[in-house]
């Protein structure tokens, strides 16, 4: 299908000092923006109020999966808005049961809640945590150094980067950090009062860190022996990211138990919507009413809008086909960037990732960025920037590379030339 990209419309054309400016009269400083304001977008393309175009790699944070402006999205919200936006979940609607039954059948039998976001997502879990523990004093989550799980208060105290709790203390108590992929710091961090074990299958924020096969399956069996909830944020990694609905899925697709293998309760969010704001967690069989009625609740979550959109962005992968396409279109990103890591040593260290989550590392000293107190990362991306294709750092050193799904393999070839041709400049 031919698409025609539609021009700004002229009121926001050559706007971009004055667009800049209501943000700083207006809205709270909160986050760290780049000198970027966009306009409108197609598939895998923004542009900026100067007409500019960017080859969008960072999808909005692994939540456009079907690229932007997307037409069956912008049908469904059409059609669902014409019957039914919102009501409350003091009563029934159609396409929640519907989502929640699609969710099951990509995981295991058990139920679904819905919320807004994967921040109200990882707060269910720890609800459901707490709840399961409570009747004999048990409270306590570990989660993993370097994770990230969320803004909210009970989210920065799960999350293992403290610069986030910075200015916020005291932490809620409740949760502790230990190794990621080291089964043995698990084991011997348990205490009396833990009760579950939180992890990423993917490590998002600190620099796309995968979950080793063995520590996944050690975490199962511990978690089984000592009757703790093995909880796991598929907020980020999840919903065929990595080219498997969960990243466990892909991680142990190729391992002997692999295919047994389930955790307890999973958080969804980011790509679930495809950029209508919904988030989700599944709760396995027999551990799915533990939040019974009056237990927990959201006045925007599972939405009929938001429910239509999430079915429409899961029959659209399924239907093209795009878990296939992750892989593929993937496996080519990597390879090409672990081709530009040996011919460009001094830039590139190393490259790592699964499906179209992947990220590249950057040499800490890199002679180009000892002028800027900004990191090596950071400066990366906006040459990025210029050069026309937007990505996302993490952590010092890394460059995130999250695409929508149905990237094509010509945009893929696109992206590679505009990143070697940064990478030969700096070299």
């Amino acid at each position: 299908m031919k698409h025609i990209v539609p021009s700004p419309p002229a009121i926001v054309q050559n706007r971009f000092s004055a667009i800049q400016e209501m943000f700083h009269k207006h809205v709270i400083p909160s986050y760290g923006r780049f000198d970027l304001v966009l306009s409108h977008g197609l598939g895998s393309f923004v542009w900026d109020v100067n007409g500019k175009r960017y080859l969008d790699l960072g999808g909005g944070i692994a939540v456009c999966c079907l690229g932007h402006a997307n037409p069956e999205i912008t049908e469904t919200l059409i059609e669902q808005s014409r019957k039914l936006l919102h009501v409350s979940n003091l009563y029934y609607t159609e396409p929640q049961g519907r989502l929640a039954g699609e969710l099951v059948k990509l995981i295991a039998p058990g139920k679904c809640f819905f919320s807004n976001s994967g921040a109200e997502a990882n707060e269910g879990l720890f609800k459901l945590a707490r709840k399961f523990g409570n009747s004999d004093g048990r409270f306590e989550i570990l989660t993993a150094l370097n994770s990230f799980h969320g803004r909210t208060l009970a989210g920065l105290a799960a999350t293992g980067q403290e610069k986030f709790r910075k200015g916020f203390e005291p932490t809620t108590p409740g949760f502790r950090h230990i190794p990621f992929n080291d089964l043995g710091a698990a084991e011997k961090s348990l205490s009396p009062a833990t009760v579950a074990i939180l992890i990423e299958g993917v490590q998002g924020e600190s620099g796309i860190l995968p979950a080793t096969p063995e520590y996944l399956l050690g975490l199962r069996k511990l978690c089984d022996e000592k009757n703790l909830l093995l909880l796991m944020d598929g907020v980020q990694c999840g919903h065929f990211r990595t080219g498997r609905f969960q990243s466990f899925q892909r991680i142990l697709e190729n391992t002997a138990n692999g295919r047994a293998f389930l955790p307890d309760a999973i958080s969804m969010a980011k790509s679930l919507g495809g950029g209508f704001p919904i988030g989700a967690f599944w709760v396995r069989e027999p551990y799915a009413d533990v939040l019974g009625p009056g237990t927990h609740a959201s006045t925007f979550g599972g939405t009929p809008l938001g429910c239509a959109v999430a079915l429409k962005v899961l029959e659209v992968i399924q239907r093209d086909r795009l878990a296939e396409n992750v892989r593929t279109v993937g496996e080519f990103l990597k390879q090409e960037l672990l081709r530009m890591s040996r011919t460009y040593p001094g830039v590139i260290s190393s490259v790592r990732g699964l499906g179209l989550m992947i990220g590249f590392e950057l040499q800490p000293n890199i002679a180009s960025f000892k002028n800027s107190e900004k990191s090596p990362g950071l400066q990366f991306v906006n040459r990025l920037h210029e050069a026309g294709l937007l990505a996302i750092p993490a952590g010092t050193n890394v460059v995130r590379l999250l695409p929508p799904l149905n990237l094509q393999r010509s945009e893929a070839e696109e992206s590679i030339g505009v990143i070697k041709s940064v990478v030969s400049r700096i070299s």
